[in-house]
Formats: structure tokens, C-alpha cells, sequence
């Protein structure tokens, strides 16, 4: 279910905030539901994903609240830039994410929206549990420190 990490340059979204907010459990690789307009808007890099959230509904996955801009040349047949986008995922694979939701109070969280390697669109999702005020100290503290620590090393040789 867990998926080879995507090239840096076919990365189009990252939702950096979800993995300081989060504590990311099992990934999973959906397909996102786009017209055609949306595809070549996301060609030029411009989405956004950080405020969008995955919901489970009526037995199926939708993305919510993520931003696509308009495709400037397509005039009156462009999409609507916040449109919920269904996620395409195996069954199998939208039950558990579901029982996840359900049973174990988690949340889904998107963490990047990119191309693979045939150029279709993909978005990395996650199953994660909330971070609480002193988990996300405890992490802000711990990159403090790797900061240092690899600055050090660099200045002693």
C-alpha cells in the first residue's frame, strides 16, 4: 500500500504543516478525478493542498478545500477552483481508511499532489492521529537540535 517517493520535480503540491500537526500513520497513493483544465493548471505548479482535508462520504473518498487555479487560456470552459475532487482508491483500500476514521478516531490528511511516472496525477494521503501542544514542542525541539548538532559537526570538520 506504501508507495516508492515521488521525483522532486513532478511534486506540484506539499502539505508541510501535516507532518509538524500530525503524526502520520500508513500512506496510501489515490488518483485524483480532474477535468481537463485542472491538469494543465496543475502542469504550472501553482495548486495548493495546506488548508484541504480528506473526507470520507457515502462510501466514497473526496478531496475538499484544495485549490486549483483557473487555467488562463481555457476562458468560459474553466473549472471551479475549490470543487470537491473525488479520489480514486481500491476498495480495499477505502475501507480501511474508513475503519480508520471510524473506529480508531483518525483523520486523513493530504501530504503532497504530484505526477507519476506515466503523468498522471496522484496525491499522497495519509491516515494520522492529531498532535497534542507538547508532541509538537517535542518535535520543534528535536529539529532544533539536529539543526545544531549538524551545524556543529560541519564547523568542527
Amino acid at each position: 500500500m506504501t508507495k516508492k517517493p515521488a521525483h522532486r520535480s513532478n511534486i506540484v503540491a506539499e502539505n508541510r504543516k501535516a507532518r509538524y500537526n500530525f503524526e502520520i500513520g500508513e500512506t496510501f497513493e489515490a488518483g485524483v478525478q480532474l477535468t481537463g483544465t485542472e491538469v494543465k493548471s496543475l502542469r504550472q505548479s501553482k495548486a495548493n493542498i495546506g488548508e484541504s482535508y480528506v473526507s470520507p462520504e457515502g462510501g466514497e473518498i473526496w478531496l475538499i478545500n484544495s485549490y486549483i487555479p483557473e487555467y488562463l487560456e481555457a476562458n468560459r470552459f474553466n473549472h471551479e477552483t475549490r470543487r470537491r475532487r473525488k479520489l480514486l482508491l481500491h476498495a480495499k483500500q477505502i475501507e480501511k481508511l474508513m475503519g480508520g476514521v471510524n473506529r480508531q478516531g483518525m483523520t486523513i490528511v493530504p501530504l503532497k499532489l504530484y505526477f507519476n511516472d506515466r503523468g498522471r496525477a496522484k496525491i499522497e494521503i495519509s491516515l494520522a492521529k492529531g498532535k497534542q501542544d507538547h508532541d509538537k514542542r517535542a518535535t520543534e525541539k528535536e529539529r532544533d537540535w539536529n539543526r545544531e548538532k549538524s551545524r556543529l559537526l560541519k564547523e568542527n570538520g
